[in-house]
């Protein structure tokens, strides 16, 4: 990995990338709990109801790292200073967070379809 040495009069370019692999990180991260949460306030929606938010958590994770992977590219392969790059390792961590959020609920409606399918057969 190559480092560069900034000087002040250099400004760093803008990384649109970085910020939507943040943004979708976000998003990824949060999407389970707060459908989970919306299922707690509305009336007559029950916990199961909360299963919308796997795909939009999906997406939007396996979205955040593919930004990631562009936005580090640009870093690398430009010869003036991009930024950035904090913006990259938090939307991977948000990004893993919700990567983690999606399997466990995964697991658990699985779980529970299957007991329930046990029980009526």
């Amino acid at each position: 990995m190559r480092t560069q040495t900034l000087s002040h009069s250099q400004a760093q370019r803008f990384n649109p990338r970085a910020w939507l692999a943040l943004l979708l990180g976000v998003l990824a991260a949060v999407a389970i709990p707060v459908g989970i949460e919306l299922t707690r306030k509305l009336p007559g929606a029950a916990l199961l109801d909360a299963a919308w938010a796997i795909p939009v958590a999906a997406v939007a994770a396996t979205s955040s790292l593919l930004f990631a992977r562009g936005a580090r590219g640009a870093i690398l392969r430009t010869l003036e200073p991009v930024g950035g790059a904090s913006c990259i390792r938090l939307g991977r961590i948000f990004a893993m967070a919700g990567i983690c959020f999606v399997l466990s609920s995964s697991i658990a409606i699985g779980l529970y379809e299957l007991l329930l399918f046990r029980e009526t057969h």
